[in-house]
């Protein structure tokens, strides 16, 4: 998510996303067509909640074909937010940070739970897809760059991000490693930013902790350098944010870029290598429960 210089393969992945985002076009046109179908045979009220990619399923759209702007009622029609996606990425030239692989893990988790709260550390290329991927739910996006924030709310100004501070550099890894082994930092607290743990992002914006996440993306800050800030604190923080969740649902967290030694060892430590689902390329996909269900939970499972 950070715009340091990486590495990419060869391939060209715009290709790829554009077939993508063109197969959930058809997709929706489809799920509209279901929608509109079923209501002459049963005029029941239709769920909020809508599978993400599933073309059986009921669309919120009114099924009305009368969609003018008199009638106050929405068309079936893909949201401007989604066309102004398709766009973006059919003709953009900056390829993605995460790779088809690595993108389709979350986009599958997106899947079965969007319209969800989605939290994502970094704010880039493929942020906009992001949020067109939980669309309907709320997308928040973490950035240290403010000049970066303001580049792209200009472009895209639907996006909701908020600049933060990381006060920790990479070269710092080791110290906070062992630091967030002591008992202020592995014991579940009723609120994150109240922790007395070294590693607690304390000063985030409100939204971060007020709301319940389903899914956590840690690909920010910087961390690609000893003089930069590093992803300690963030991974950290997810992996509490998801620990300290009241109701018994689980989180899914996703940290990219554990190539690298810091997103490999914290996220192995914090968010922990028996709550790792899975890891695709330089993305780890953990699952973590509450800790707060009344159960005896160790900070991480044996």
């Amino acid at each position: 998510m950070s715009r340091s210089p990486k590495t990419y393969p060869s391939f060209n992945y715009k290709l790829l996303l554009l077939g993508v985002f063109l197969a959930f076009v058809v997709l929706f046109v489809l799920r509209s067509s279901f929608s509109s179908s079923d209501s002459n045979q049963n005029s029941s009220t239709i769920s909020p909640k809508v599978p993400f990619l599933n073309p059986s399923a009921k669309d919120l759209s009114s099924t009305s074909t009368d969609c003018s702007p008199s009638t106050n009622i929405p068309c079936n029609k893909i949201p401007s937010s989604l066309v102004q996606t398709i766009i973006h990425y059919t003709t953009s030239t900056i390829t993605p940070q995460q790779t088809l692989k690595e993108i389709s893990v979350t986009a599958k988790i997106l899947d079965q739970k969007s319209p969800c709260n989605f939290l994502v550390f970094g704010l880039g290329h493929d942020s906009l897809m992001w949020s067109a991927l939980n669309h309907g739910g709320r997308t928040i996006f973490l950035e240290e760059d403010e000049s970066w924030i303001e580049q792209i709310r200009r472009r895209f100004p639907t996006l909701e991000s908020y600049h933060v501070t990381y006060n920790s550099k990479v070269n710092e890894a080791d110290n906070l490693m062992d630091v967030g082994k002591g008992p202020e930092c592995t014991a579940v607290g009723s609120d994150i930013k109240y922790s007395m743990c070294q590693l607690a992002l304390k000063g985030l914006p409100s939204e971060v902790y007020d709301i319940k996440w389903d899914l956590i993306m840690v690909d920010a800050p910087t961390g690609y350098h000893d003089e930069a800030p590093g992803r300690m604190s963030a991974i950290y923080t997810a992996g509490m944010i998801a620990r300290n969740k009241e109701e018994g649902e689980t989180t899914h967290v996703f940290v990219h870029d554990v190539n690298r030694v810091v997103e490999d060892k914290f996220s192995m430590s914090f968010l922990c290598k028996g709550y790792m689902q899975k890891q695709e390329g330089r993305l780890r996909h953990f699952t973590i429960p509450s800790h707060r269900d009344g159960s005896s939970r160790p900070f991480c499972p044996e």
